[in-house]
């Protein structure tokens, strides 16, 4: 919002202190008198040319390495331009003679291109200060989310009723001598560290996160009966493939803890699916109990906020309830096109 109002004090002082102080270096009164029609052109061309700069914004186009769009933009402008260097011109003066006349021409195309380069070297230097200022306020608000976000998945994550009832398990396996206590508290042990090591990455593999995924449901499988079935399904294409941190475990855990049953048949299904850097993530649970209307919901809001800051408009996230299952529906595109 700031930023933004600053734009406009910029805007408003091109169009009203600087270039009126420009083109009063221009001969207007005989150009008014003779030359009407060229003059207006001429004005409309300046300020036309420094908002069109303003509204395509080339130094945004040029960090997205949109090269094709700005080499584009500028041969139009310059064609434009040379456009305007033909302009017909009319002298009333009889005492020009054919040279007179051709150094006037030439004065007035050169003024044209130097109007070109004034309103273009002003304008991308203003638009790429702004776009430094843009690039630092987001990484500001990024981490600020981040760091909220991540605090978030912390506690939904690390409680007291998932940590009492994997001990839980895991005490019960022990005392029995079960030959699964060793693997159950290496998995909870590379849980813990997963969560604290790589939460503060940007991005990770995408098969370390599916990793975590799977270490994190083989644990709530201890702790459930035969009536409810987890089925996860995999496939990935690519092992480069990168994901922000803990982006899925917040759908996986809410599956757990809404669709489960020790008395009633039910089942989650967690899918993974990457194919030529589509990401598709989608989990299915039985509605089995609901969330208390007074326990505000901030998991799935808070993972929507975070890919709208790390992958804006790259990805589409979807939640429907229908007939009893509950369905999330996660989709990204790994990679920019």
């Amino acid at each position: 919002m700031k930023l933004t109002r600053i734009a406009r004090y910029v805007d408003l002082l091109f169009c009203l202190v600087i270039m009126p102080l420009v083109i009063t270096l221009l001969p207007v009164d005989r150009w008014i008198v003779h030359n009407t029609a060229f003059l207006l052109t001429l004005v409309v061309y300046i300020y036309g040319l420094y908002f069109i700069y303003r509204r395509t914004r080339p130094a945004h186009l040029f960090l997205q390495h949109k090269y094709l769009r700005i080499v584009l933009l500028m041969l139009l402008l310059v064609g434009v331009t040379e456009l305007l260097t033909h302009f017909p011109m009319h002298e009333s003066s009889p005492a020009l003679d054919a040279r007179q006349l051709a150094a006037r021409q030439n004065m007035r195309t050169q003024t044209i291109w130097f109007f070109f380069l004034v309103v273009t070297g002003f304008s991308l230097a203003i638009e790429l200060t702004f776009e430094l200022f843009r690039q630092m306020l987001f990484r500001q608000e990024l981490e600020a989310e981040k760091n909220k976000a991540e605090l978030a998945l912390y506690k939904a994550q690390i409680n007291p009723h998932f940590l009492f009832n994997t001990l839980n398990t895991l005490y019960a396996l022990t005392l029995s001598k079960s030959d699964r206590a060793e693997s159950a508290f290496v998995k909870f042990s590379n849980i813990l560290h997963y969560m604290y090591a790589q939460a503060d990455r940007e991005m990770i593999p995408l098969v370390d996160e599916w990793e975590y995924i799977r270490q994190y449901v083989d644990l709530q499988r201890l702790r459930l009966n035969s009536h409810t079935q987890v089925e996860l399904i995999e496939e990935i294409d690519d092992d480069r493939a990168a994901v922000p941190p803990m982006l899925f475990i917040t759908f996986v855990e809410n599956a757990f803890k809404y669709g489960i049953s020790s008395e009633t048949d039910c089942s989650i299904r967690i899918g993974l699916h990457l194919h030529k850097s589509m990401l598709d993530f989608t989990t299915e649970n039985a509605v089995m109990r609901r969330r208390e209307e007074a326990v505000p919901g901030i998991g799935i809001a808070n993972c929507r906020k975070r890919l709208q800051l790390l992958l804006p408009g790259r990805f589409d996230l979807q939640t429907s309830e229908r007939e009893g299952l509950y369905r999330v529906r996660l989709t990204i595109r790994l990679h920019e096109e």
